[in-house]
C-alpha cells in the first residue's frame, strides 16, 4: 500500500503510524542537515556530506515504500562517501563560552527536566499504553523541546534543527551503526548462526550442568555483544545457542536468566567500537585524542560487572 493508504488503513496500527511519522521527522532533519551542508561552502566535502545525509533522509521517509532492491542501491551508493572519507562536519554557528556559561545561570539544574523526559515517557508509554515505548521517545523528544521553549523564546524550531544538524555532523556515518547492527542480528538470527553456536559449545559444556551454562552463556552475551554492538541483537542468537538448550532446559528461571544475560551483555558494550552511541559518539563530540579513550576507562569496570552478572545468574537461577 501507499503512503495515504498506509495511514487512512484501519489493519495499520496507531503505534505502527506514529512511529512511521517519527521516521519521518528524522527524515526531515537528515534531509535539512544535507542542504545545509550543501550550501556549506566552509565545508571541504559538502558534496560528500550533502549525498550522505540527504539519501539517509530520503530513506527514513520512503523506506517503508521503496522496492527492497533499491533500498540496498541506494544504501550501498550512501556509503560510499563514508568510506571514502568525504562526509565532513561543516561550519556550524556553536555557541560560545559566555552564551554557555550564561545559559547555565538561567536555567541551571532544570536542564535536565527535558533529558529525564524523554525517559518518562518511554517508560510511560511502554507500561500504559499499548502504543510502542519508541513513539515514547519521539513523544518525549517533543515535550523536552517544548520546555526548552519555556526557558527561552530563543529555543525556536529553527535552533533545534540547527542544533540537530551540529550533533549529526559531530558524529558523522558512525550514527548509522545502530541501524546496521539491528539489522545484522536480525540477519544472523535468520541465517541460523544460533544452531551453529549451540554445535560448537555442546561439544565443551557437560551434559547436564547448569553452572558451566551459565558460564558461557554470560561470558557469550559479553562478546557477541563486543562483536555485534547490541546487547538486544546479540541475545536473540546466543539464548538460541546457548541459554535456551544449556541453562533453561535444565530448570532455571528465564525471567531472571533473560534479564541478567542482557546486562552481561551491557559489559560488552562498554568495551567496543561497535557499540558508536555509547563508546564513539562521546569521542566525537568532546573530541578526544585517544579514539578508544571511553572504552580504555570503562574495561575494569566492565571485567568486574560480568563476573558480579554471571554469580548473580548462577544464585538466583
Amino acid at each position: 500500500m501507499g503512503p495515504l493508504e498506509f495511514y487512512m488503513s484501519p489493519d495499520v496500527t496507531l503505534s505502527d503510524k506514529l512511529l512511521e511519522i517519527f521516521y519521518v521527522a528524522n527524515g526531515i532533519v537528515a534531509l535539512y542537515t544535507a542542504w545545509k551542508n550543501l550550501r556549506d561552502e566552509g565545508n571541504e566535502h559538502r558534496v560528500g556530506s550533502a549525498l550522505f545525509w540527504g539519501i539517509l533522509g530520503f530513506l527514513f521517509i520512503m523506506g517503508r515504500w521503496l522496492p527492497s532492491a533499491l533500498t540496498g542501491a541506494l544504501v550501498i551508493v550512501m556509503v560510499v562517501p563514508a568510506v571514502l572519507k568525504r562526509v565532513t562536519p561543516g561550519t556550524n554557528d556553536a555557541p560560545t563560552e559566555r552564551e554557555m556559561e550564561g545559559n547555565f545561570h538561567a536555567i541551571g539544574m532544570k536542564i535536565f527536566i527535558p533529558a529525564l523526559c524523554i525517559g518518562v515517557f518511554a517508560l510511560a508509554f511502554a507500561l500504559f499504553t499499548p502504543v510502542s515505548s519508541l513513539v515514547g521517545i519521539g513523544v518525549g523528544v517533543l515535550a523536552a523541546a517544548l520546555i526548552m521553549h519555556l526557558y527561552s523564546k530563543k529555543n525556536t524550531p529553527t535552533v533545534f534543527l540547527n542544533d540537530a544538524r551540529r550533533m549529526l555532523d559531530a558524529v558523522g556515518p558512525v550514527s548509522l551503526l545502530p541501524i546496521l547492527l539491528a539489522a545484522l542480528g536480525s540477519v544472523f538470527t535468520a541465517a541460523g548462526v544460533g544452531e551453529v553456536i549451540s554445535g560448537i559449545v555442546s561439544s565443551v559444556i557437560p551434559e547436564g550442568n547448569m553452572i558451566v551454562g551459565i558460564i558461557v552463556y554470560g561470558i557469550g552475551m559479553a562478546v557477541f555483544t563486543m562483536v555485534m554492538g547490541n546487547a538486544f541483537a546479540a541475545i536473540t542468537v546466543m539464548t538460541v545457542g546457548v541459554g535456551a538448550p544449556f541453562v533453561l532446559a535444565l530448570g532455571a528461571d528465564p525471567v531472571v536468566v533473560g534479564s541478567i544475560a542482557l546486562t552481561c551483555g551491557y559489559c560488552g558494550t562498554l568495551c567496543t567500537p561497535m557499540a558508536a552511541n555509547f563508546n564513539m559518539v562521546p569521542v566525537a563530540i568532546l573530541d578526544m585524542k585517544d579514539n578508544n579513550g571511553v572504552i580504555k576507562k570503562q574495561i575494569p569496570i566492565a571485567l568486574v560487572m560480568l563476573a558480579v552478572q554471571i554469580v548473580y545468574m548462577i544464585v538466583l537461577a
